[in-house]
């Protein structure tokens, strides 16, 4: 069964298309993600989701309902979380969370049992102004009143932007733990390492779907040989790759660049050779396995990079 269902929906905001023509289909119960930098189109196309903008063209239905024409019917349905803490900072925890459940016309009380394992963590807390909390604890604290009303569908804007590694991982349980209830769960990232807690992701730029599968469907469909390529002075190495006849892309990744060659018969001791000819000391080529944003770099060198409506 179809949860949310998306259809040609383009948004522009003046001179820039934040939207072009996205389509996809999530299950109900699904953990679906989408993957993006900033700027890509994800927060545009969760507004719309929440009817909070409308779309330009196009139609996007969840839970079978219009987002546009069915909007008040729609808004109890959904548990939505934005991109930036948008709770009253001037109330206490547990006053913004008796807030958010007289809104929907429930109680903590009556959902309790659906918030207690991330309230719990939180609840120590609750006369503390929400604007005093860390930001891990603010996030629990969002999430519990995005959750308070027992929502059918949970819309997660960037959650764990900006959270300590160790909430971070916290946040991931409680979502798997949401998603044993029924719920379906959209979430956005900009953390490519986070692909593969999703049943399935959609990775995303200049407002377009550049592909939808299993985390494990686009590694496994990466159609380059990889060689991570390492030398002491990384700067200089990614100038040189740029500048080696065989280099078909080269993308830094931490202390190493990501190198993929332009022809299947490439051998890994001309490119030695070439670095050692251009003054680098000890360069190393390996062979590798693609991870996600090494998906995303190639899926996004032969996507257009026009953005104009």
């Amino acid at each position: 069964m179809i949860s949310i269902r998306v259809e040609h929906v383009s948004k522009s905001y003046e001179n820039v298309r934040a939207l072009d023509e996205v389509s996809f289909e999530i299950e109900k119960g699904e953990l679906f993600g989408f993957i993006g930098p900033d700027g890509s189109g994800k927060t545009t196309l969760f507004r719309i989701l929440t009817s909070l903008i409308l779309p330009q063209t196009g139609k996007a239905t969840v839970e079978e309902l219009d987002v546009v024409r069915d909007y008040k019917k729609l808004r109890p349905l959904l548990g939505y979380m934005p991109g930036r803490f948008s709770l009253y900072p001037d109330l206490t925890v547990a006053e913004n969370l008796e807030f958010f459940a007289s809104i929907f016309g429930t109680t903590i009380r009556a959902n309790y049992d659906l918030i207690r394992d991330i309230y719990v963590q939180i609840e120590p807390f609750k006369n503390r102004l929400a604007g005093q909390l860390s930001g891990g604890m603010k996030q629990k604290l969002a999430l519990s009143c995005a959750l308070i009303h027992k929502p059918v569908v949970l819309i997660l804007d960037e959650p764990t932007t900006g959270v300590d590694a160790v909430s971070r991982v916290e946040f991931w349980e409680m979502l798997k733990k949401l998603k044993a209830e029924g719920i379906t769960i959209d979430v956005s990232t900009p953390y490519m390492e986070e692909a593969g807690l999703f049943d399935r992701v959609a990775l995303i730029q200049f407002g377009r779907l550049l592909k939808i599968a299993p985390p494990q469907t686009i590694v496994e469909e990466y159609s380059q040989k990889l060689f991570a390529v390492r030398a002491e002075n990384t700067y200089q190495l990614l100038t040189d790759l740029q500048q080696f006849p065989a280099t078909n892309t080269a993308f830094p990744f931490g202390q190493s660049v990501h190198f993929t060659p332009n022809s299947g018969s490439f051998d890994a001791t001309e490119l030695v050779a070439f670095l050692k000819q251009n003054g680098h000391l000890n360069p190393s080529v390996t062979s590798i396995a693609p991870g996600i944003e090494d998906c995303f770099m190639e899926l996004m060198a032969s996507a257009p990079t026009e953005n104009q409506p």
